[in-house]
């Protein structure tokens, strides 16, 4: 087969065993090596190896600000002689060696940009993945990406180089390929973020443009609120560590939702567009995203604006226990129609320095939710909460009423929203704060 011969060639050198043979002969000029690997079929490339017909397929990103398409990932499909499909794990299952893993690699990057080059489309990016082994291997194993790009006139702006998430034992080395690609002027994503081993200090050292969510994420955030709090909060901090985030594997309208509501960038996935080989359709299938935004906006409102309902409905008991403790009551008495509500857990009162003064007043509701195991925590008296957002909030916007958004209590570690009030009292400012249970829906029964 055409495929073996080449191969036999590239590696007939009594250094056939090294990387270095393989790749000091597919850079620069030698990318022509490449070449008998390859057919032209009308307007679209195929590519040969181990007797099986390889493809390009195209599967549109989409920006949901935007609300169009703003880059394809170019995936490979693979076929047998009859045309049978052939499932990707079987096609990289087929390399039996570094040497062999790199030639696939290089084939299938070399493909897509030859078919990309023709595709009718001067703007959007190309995502490229790059094999574990290219990128095991250093930035000089894949010196010939450039001479590619140089090769077939695609801007190196409109590629992004998509690194698979995954230990390695040699950071250095990762980060020197990684910097690479950027020299040449790509960009670069993390991929499959969020499954397994994915942690932020690869983020923090690589600082890619792009972060790609594993589809894991979605399926958790569909089926625990908890999880999906954790992927919001994942995006948020992709986006101060300055990456945009894609979530890919989007399936579902439900999904779709709800990477809309955790403000990713990009969506991927079935629920918008298969894969396809047949290149020419691919700008034919762009979603309504009309319909799916005005859907996510139905959906949101009935929540609209949740903290000015929960500050309209407990202001009046704020100003009611204020004036009783401008009156000289006691915190508990003071608070008696605030604590009686079935969603609050606590009360407290805290001075101008941020110094809690006396000790928290803890309700039916918060003495049922109290876990022996955080005991530790239990006693506030004293405690300095003048970091709190809040309580920052509250004095300095005096007579107006401050909520949170939900966050885990370090006092009785479960989740809750606070109010808090900023007031007079002989001159100094104090803040009335008061724990709402955020899993209890304080509005259903209010």
């Amino acid at each position: 087969m055409v495929c073996e011969a080449v191969f036999r060639v590239l590696v007939s050198s009594q250094n056939c065993g090294s990387m270095t043979y393989l790749s000091d002969h597919l850079t620069g000029a030698d990318l022509e090596l490449l070449d008998p690997l390859l057919r032209q079929q009308d307007d679209q490339w195929t590519g040969l190896f181990h007797g099986l017909i390889l493809k390009t397929a195209l599967q549109p990103i989409f920006s949901i600000s935007h609300k169009r398409i703003i880059g394809y990932e170019a995936l490979i499909r693979a076929f047998d002689p009859d045309n049978a499909s052939v499932p990707p794990y079987q096609l990289f299952a087929l390399p039996d060696s570094d040497q062999e893993n790199v030639l696939l690699d290089r084939l299938c990057r070399l493909l897509h940009i030859r078919n990309y080059a023709g595709f009718q489309d001067e703007v959007n990016w190309l995502f490229l993945n790059v094999s574990p082994q290219v990128v095991a291997s250093g930035y000089r194993c894949d010196s010939f990406f450039g001479e590619l790009l140089r090769q077939t006139g695609l801007p190196p702006h409109r590629i992004v180089v998509e690194i698979v998430e995954q230990p390695t034992d040699d950071s250095e080395r990762l980060r020197e390929t990684v910097n690479y690609y950027k020299e040449l002027g790509c960009l670069t994503a993390i991929d499959d973020f969020g499954a397994g081993h994915s942690n932020f200090e690869r983020i923090w050292n690589l600082s890619p443009d792009i972060v790609k969510l594993d589809r894991t994420l979605t399926l958790r955030a569909g089926k625990d609120p908890k999880a999906r709090q954790i992927l919001n909060g994942i995006v948020t901090l992709l986006h101060q560590s300055s990456c945009l985030v894609l979530l890919e594997g989007v399936e579902t309208h439900d999904q779709a939702m709800i990477a809309i509501d955790a403000g990713v960038d990009f969506v991927q996935g079935y629920y918008f567009c298969h894969p396809r080989v047949e290149l020419e359709r691919i700008q034919r299938d762009v979603p309504n995203f009309e319909t799916l935004l005005s859907d996510y906006k139905n959906r949101n409102r009935i929540r609209l604006d949740p903290t000015q309902q929960l500050a309209e409905f407990f202001t009046s008991h704020f100003q009611r226990a204020i004036q009783r403790l401008q009156d000289d009551s006691h915190l508990r008495d003071a608070c008696a129609d605030i604590m009686a509500h079935h969603t609050v857990s606590r009360c407290y009162l805290i001075d101008q320095r941020g110094v809690q003064i006396d000790d928290t007043q803890v309700s039916a509701t918060g003495a049922s939710q109290l876990d022996p195991r955080y005991r530790p925590l239990e006693n506030t008296s004293s405690a300095d909460w003048y970091r709190q957002h809040y309580l920052k909030q509250a004095l300095a916007q005096p007579n107006r009423m401050q909520v949170t958004s939900p966050y885990l209590s370090i006092t009785g570690v479960y989740m809750c929203v606070t109010l808090s009030l900023g007031f007079r009292f002989r001159g100094e400012l104090r803040v009335l704060c008061c724990d709402i249970l955020a899993e209890q829906g304080p509005l259903a029964h209010a």
